[in-house]
């Protein structure tokens, strides 16, 4: 046999053993993935909601205040419960709205606190761990509807994601996957670097009706991965501890 030919068959050995268990390398990400419900709409002293439309909201589904005809109302998913757990008050965030004309029209759907003069104003919902994916129950109307989420990085940095379609009758659950583009931790400690729910927007598109409508949200949660690399002194990363502990010493 040829050298040329002895050559290759060794290489081709070479190459089996080194795919072989024995002599690759695997490594894994150490992870504590969790299902958390950010707001699941059924107490209305823990979470807040605001809804505000665009230019050509109807003014006869506006308040004085500026604000979109909204409410936690006792309706919820079959498929949470056919019939709610005893004692517990189960609701979901109702929307009640309708624009002038068609078009490129929204609905955003702000979390939501009183201030010290009792108005209310934004409050960002912060995500725990770094998140994977987000889900949550709509209820739609068969109309050419379609929902994102606006995330907020440690940076400042909006970034919108799209949840999907609203046009299906009736509770859907719908989920966005967060993009890997979307930082979430950096080299320094403290590395975790979570992300903050500024808003939801319901859009309607220009082909589709825009008089009286209503929607239904419920269970708005993600699916994240919470598990922290220990080291020793890790609570002088917590930006809380550190500022107390600094307080004490003053």
């Amino acid at each position: 046999m040829k050298k040329g030919g002895l050559l290759t068959i060794w290489l081709l050995i070479l190459m089996c053993l080194l795919a072989s268990p024995l002599f690759s390398q695997q490594t894994s990400e150490t992870t504590n993935f969790q299902s958390i419900v950010l707001d699941s709409f059924d107490n209305p002293d823990e979470n807040q909601w605001i809804v505000r439309g665009s230019k050509f909201i109807n003014a006869d589904y506006v308040s004085d205040q500026g604000l979109v005809d909204s409410e936690l109302v006792k309706a919820w998913p079959d498929a949470l419960y056919r019939d709610p757990p005893e004692g517990q008050d189960v609701r979901s965030l109702g929307i009640h709205a309708a624009f002038d004309r068609m078009g490129y029209n929204y609905l955003e759907i702000i979390p939501a606190k009183t201030d010290d003069s009792g108005n209310l104003v934004s409050n960002p919902i912060r995500i725990p761990g770094k998140v994977q994916t987000m889900d949550m129950w709509v209820w739609g109307s068969n109309r050419d509807f379609y929902i994102e989420a606006q995330l907020r990085d440690y940076r400042g940095i909006v970034h919108t994601v799209q949840f999907g379609n609203i046009d299906f009758r009736g509770w859907h659950n719908i989920r966005m996957t967060v993009p890997t583009s979307i930082p979430q931790d950096v080299v320094y400690v403290p590395q975790e670097k979570g992300l903050e729910l500024v808003k939801l927007v319901l859009w309607t598109r220009p082909d589709e009706r825009v008089n009286e409508f209503y929607v239904y949200l419920d269970q708005l949660k993600c699916f994240t991965n919470t598990f922290r690399d220990p080291f020793d002194g890790e609570r002088l990363a917590d930006p809380a501890y550190v500022k107390q502990l600094w307080s004490e010493g003053k």
